[in-house]
């Protein structure tokens, strides 16, 4: 199987990705590391958290798939591939991002939020749109979509807690992106609180089994 589909399966058997936006690469590494010890295996580090090289080194040999996120360019997207990243994300669509995706065979997950921005996505090679902000959207949303496009796979980001990630997934999502809920965490009580987090998510959605 090629190093593209194992990453995009790993995201989606997973169910739940944890998008990491630190204030320090410190604190990245922390909270990636705590997600990581309560199940949660695929993690998004975003390009806004300060020396993210040093979080993609941090977390190399950690048995979870690593990846970018808000990456806003091409130059960014290959920074982050020769860096380690397994998949790209960004908070739009990018075509010049697509097509050095397509190039290295590396997932590139692009958020959208009409279906003239998914269909421009699926039609340059993206696997999995990202809804984003899925807190402007209801989960029905996703049938609407797969009404008239039903190869399309969404993964709503953005306003994702445990109160919603199950009626999201129930709606056809194949995987959710969480964020602020395990940031929040760790600031508050520390990195056992993220971990502990993590298992409810996990518990919650089934991950690998659902």
């Amino acid at each position: 199987m090629f190093p593209k589909y194992e990453s995009i399966k790993k995201a989606v058997n997973e169910k739940v990705v944890a998008v990491v936006r630190g204030s320090s690469f410190e604190e990245a590494i922390a909270v990636s590391k705590a997600a990581i010890a309560g199940g949660i295996n695929a993690i998004e580090v975003t390009y806004t958290t300060p020396q993210v090289r040093k979080v993609f080194e941090a977390l190399i040999d950690e048995d979870a798939v690593i990846g970018a996120g808000t990456v806003l360019d091409s130059e960014t997207a290959r920074d982050a591939i020769l860096n380690g990243a397994q998949f790209i994300v960004s908070p739009n669509f990018d075509e010049n991002i697509a097509k050095l995706c397509n190039r290295y065979s590396v997932p590139y997950f692009p958020g959208c939020m009409t279906i003239a921005e998914i269909l421009r996505a699926v039609e340059s090679g993206c696997d999995i749109i990202k809804l984003f902000p899925a807190n402007q959207f209801e989960p029905s949303f996703i049938s609407s979509v797969n009404g008239p496009l039903p190869n399309v796979r969404v993964m709503p980001t953005g306003g994702i807690s445990l109160k919603n990630a199950n009626a999201w997934l129930d709606a056809g999502a194949v995987a959710v992106g969480i964020g602020s809920d395990l940031t929040k965490a760790y600031r508050q009580n520390g990195a056992s609180a993220v971990t502990e987090l993590a298992k409810q998510y996990i518990e919650q959605t089934g991950g690998d089994k659902r």
